[in-house]
């Protein structure tokens, strides 16, 4: 009886060591036959931060990259929401995330000059273009981004064939930079340009969705650059216009103020974007992309420069101590 009781006990004790090993022990064999610990990612940390982010930003897949980047060497778990501008900027007004990370000038310099932001740092730029048939209806290839905008009003008002124009329609930054270049063009958004016929489409989505209604329809449609390419493989769009100064995206973090706030977490928030600042982010921006579209989506922008128009970012030194 003795002798079944102490194998049975070995026999346990094999079996603990056993998968105490294979809880703890793995790792990859080299060359030589030798096993290696594998590297693991930081351990959580039980910290969060909440940002508020733009679609046209999101449908890239950088923000994805960077999650997963931001994640394994902090174990801070980023809660990443998109929607558009505006939005993203009422969740900050009402204290439901800890930063921003948008692309509209106009209205990021009103929630600071508010008082709701703080930290605000340019963190990359591309370019919007006017997309459309690559027919061109309107034919308003290679014009300025302006006349390009005039021209299409003006066949659309007038119910030429083909022309027609997908709009956002949700606020979102792309949108604020479709009502700049209507009124560049000389006719206000409000009065001129909504219910003027059905040339004029809103579509209410973010960029992915508001490209494949205009593919779908052979519309125009203005779109960042970055979101355009990810989303090439299945429109029929083809790049119309895609020069000018007027057409600057730029997008930019900052930190929503605690002064405003109070349960915001701003050291995270701080912390991230000091991380969005430093040399392993730019080097993730610049090469972003260029594997799967032979070009990166972005630009990053960080730099003395960064302060002069049309930029118009804060280039301060960081605030946190990481």
């Amino acid at each position: 009886m003795s002798d079944g009781i102490n194998i049975l006990r070995l026999s346990l004790a094999a079996i603990l060591v056993l998968g105490i090993c294979l809880a703890g022990c793995t790792g990859t064999e080299n060359q030589d036959g030798q096993t290696t610990p594998n590297e693991t990612a930081a351990p959580p940390s039980g910290e969060q931060l909440r940002i508020a982010t733009t679609t046209s930003l999101y449908d890239t897949g950088l923000l994805d990259r960077i999650e997963d980047t931001y994640e394994a060497q902090t174990g801070v778990d980023l809660q990443i929401s998109s929607q558009g501008t505006g939005k993203a900027i009422e969740l900050a007004t009402r204290c439901d995330v800890d930063l921003l990370f948008v692309h509209s000038p106009s209205q990021e310099q009103a929630f600071l000059d508010a008082g709701y932001g703080t930290n605000h740092r340019c963190i990359a730029y591309n370019f919007f273009q006017i997309v459309g048939p690559e027919d061109d209806p309107a034919g308003i290839a290679g014009m300025d981004p302006v006349e390009g905008f005039r021209e299409l009003y003006e066949q659309g008002t007038a119910e030429e064939p083909g022309v027609q124009f997908v709009s956002r329609g949700d606020d979102s930054g792309t949108h604020s930079k479709e009502k700049t270049l209507w009124d560049m063009a000389g006719y206000d958004y409000e009065t001129d340009v909504r219910g003027s016929g059905e040339w004029y489409v809103e579509a209410g989505k973010g960029m992915g969705e508001t490209l494949v209604m205009a593919s779908e329809t052979d519309a125009y449609t203005l779109t960042d650059e970055g979101t355009y390419l990810a989303f090439q493989g299945d429109l029929v769009l083809v790049p119309i216009i895609d020069q000018g100064d007027a057409l600057l995206n730029r997008y930019s973090v900052m930190a929503v103020n605690p002064e405003h706030c109070p349960g915001v977490n701003i050291e995270e928030a701080n912390n991230f974007i000091d991380w969005m600042i430093s040399d392993e982010a730019k080097d993730l921006i610049s090469s972003f992309g260029v594997e799967d579209y032979g070009k990166a989506l972005f630009t990053p922008l960080y730099a003395p420069e960064c302060t002069a128009t049309p930029f118009n970012c804060s280039c301060a030194e960081p605030v946190s101590e990481t």
